[in-house]
């Protein structure tokens, strides 16, 4: 079977910047598993994995457009640290935001007294990105799957608790 929209694909994958430093990466961890078609990954990528089959290699380099889009100087804004209600906040820390725009992840770049501010760019916006990697897997999604529009595990169950946290990384996890 090859990779089509609505199929379940698994993945082993690498993802470096122009460096070659090592971004993100399934080694070591479990594949990535998604369904295809559905935004789960980067355009770009989502098109050359297009047709691809089990064993069959991919290594793509990604600009910016392709990949998590250019910097927006606009995503960075200064909030008042009355927002948090308390919480403990710190530099580096991410989490969803309610926007008028839906829901963000954000990141926090600075923490004032009187102020957090915090990015609503993803971590990689604006970088030039190499995907390299392996199709493991391809499968018809189940009906239920398609309902919901991500995979489930094995036993049925919504399989959102990975070892990799895409809402941040480099797949462009989109829940």
């Amino acid at each position: 079977m090859k990779v089509s929209e609505n199929s379940v694909v698994t993945l082993d994958f690498t993802v470096t910047n122009t460096n070659g430093d090592i971004l993100d990466s399934t080694e070591g961890k479990q594949p990535l598993e998604y369904l295809h078609g559905t935004g789960y990954l980067v355009a770009g990528l989502e098109v050359v994995l297009n047709d691809k089959v089990v064993g069959e290699d991919f290594d793509v380099t990604l600009s910016p457009e392709q990949a998590y889009g250019e910097r927006d100087d606009g995503l960075v804004q200064s909030v008042p640290g009355e927002l948090f209600d308390g919480m403990e906040v710190a530099e580096g820390d991410t989490f969803v935001a309610e926007t008028d725009d839906g829901h963000r992840p954000v990141t926090i770049v600075e923490v004032a007294e009187e102020y957090v501010k915090v990015d609503g760019n993803h971590p990689l916006a604006g970088m030039t990105l190499t995907f390299k990697g392996v199709v493991r897997e391809v499968r018809e999604a189940t009906e239920e799957e398609l309902a919901h529009g991500h995979v489930h595990g094995e036993d049925g169950h919504d399989d959102h608790d990975h070892d990799h946290d895409h809402s941040g990384g480099c797949c462009g996890h989109k829940h």
